[in-house]
C-alpha cells in the first residue's frame, strides 16, 4: 500500500467513525472512486483497533467509574450512575450483535452497493436533520431508561446498511428521545466500544483464516494514524457540536448521496 493510500484511508477511518457521515461508505467508495486497491481485511482490522484505542483513551476516566460501579452492581453491592451508564452501553449493544450475526453475508454482499451508500446517506441525512430540528435536547445519557437504550441499539444495528452511520443512527435516536446533543454524542461514543470490539473479533477471525500475508508496518502505520484522527476529532465534535448543530453533516450527507447518484446514473 501507498503511504498517501494509508494515511488518506486511516484518517477517513478516523474522522468517519465518530462523524455522522459513515465510516463504511467512504472506506467503500474512496478506494472505488480513486481507482485504489482494496486495502484489504488486515488493514480494515487494524484501523478499527486505532479508533478503538482513541474512545478507549479520550473516556478512560468515565470508563474506569463504569466498570467500577458496574461490578460493584453485579456483586450485589447497589448500582450508581456510571454502573447503570455501564449495563446501558451493553444492552445497547445486542440488537446490533444479534443483526450482525444474522444478516453479516448479506450486508457485505448485496448491501455493498454505491446506489444503496447514496440512498442511506440521504435518507437517514433526513432523519437526522429531523432529530436534531425537533428534538427536546434536555436529557442526559444517565437519564436513558431500558426502552430508550433498546430503541438506540435497534437504530445502531440499521447501520449495518453500508451508508447509514453508525454514529448518525445512534445520535439520531438519541437526539429523538430528548437527549441533548452532548449526551447523543457521548452515549454513541460509549456504545462504539463493544461494536468495534465485536467487528474487529470477527475481522480478526478472517484474517486468522486468510493465506494473505501480513504487511505489519502498514498495519501499525494505520492503527497509530487512524487512533490520532480519532482522538483528535472526538475531542472537537464534543466541543463544538452544541454551537455547531448536526446541520453541517446534514448538508454534507445531502451533497454526498446526491454527487453518487448523479454519478451512477439514476439523477
Amino acid at each position: 500500500m501507498l503511504l498517501s493510500h494509508l494515511i488518506t484511508l486511516a484518517v477517513l477511518q478516523g474522522l468517519t467513525e465518530f462523524l455522522p457521515i459513515s465510516s463504511s461508505a467512504h472506506l467503500i467508495l474512496v478506494p472505488r472512486l480513486l481507482g485504489w486497491p482494496d486495502q484489504g481485511l488486515a488493514f480494515d482490522v487494524a484501523v478499527h483497533l486505532g479508533t478503538l484505542t482513541a474512545v478507549v483513551l479520550y473516556f478512560r476516566a468515565e470508563l474506569a467509574r463504569m466498570s467500577v460501579e458496574w461490578l460493584a452492581s453485579v456483586r450485589g453491592r447497589g448500582t450508581g450512575p456510571e454502573g447503570r451508564l455501564a449495563w446501558y452501553v451493553l444492552l445497547g449493544t445486542i440488537p446490533v450483535g444479534l443483526a450482525g450475526l444474522l444478516l453479516k453475508d448479506w450486508v457485505e454482499t448485496v448491501l455493498r452497493s454505491p446506489l444503496v451508500i447514496a440512498w442511506a446517506t440521504i435518507g437517514f441525512g433526513v432523519l437526522l436533520g429531523l432529530a436534531d430540528w425537533l428534538g427536546q435536547r434536555v436529557r442526559s445519557e444517565h437519564s436513558l431508561g431500558v426502552f430508550g437504550v433498546l430503541c438506540i441499539g435497534v437504530a445502531q444495528a440499521l447501520a449495518l446498511i453500508p451508508g447509514t452511520s453508525r454514529s448518525g443512527a445512534t445520535m439520531t435516536a438519541a437526539l429523538a428521545l430528548g437527549l441533548t446533543r452532548e449526551a447523543a454524542a457521548r452515549f454513541s461514543f460509549l456504545l462504539s466500544i463493544p461494536v468495534i470490539v465485536l467487528a474487529g473479533a470477527l475481522e480478526i477471525k478472517g484474517l486468522i483464516a486468510s493465506p494473505d500475508p501480513v504487511h505489519w508496518p502498514t498495519l501499525i502505520g494505520g492503527a497509530v494514524v487512524s487512533a490520532i484522527s480519532a482522538f483528535v476529532c472526538i475531542h472537537f465534535f464534543l466541543k463544538w457540536i452544541a454551537r455547531l448543530s448536526m446541520w453541517p453533516f446534514v448538508i454534507y450527507r445531502f451533497a454526498l448521496g446526491g454527487v453518487l447518484l448523479i454519478m451512477f446514473g439514476v439523477l
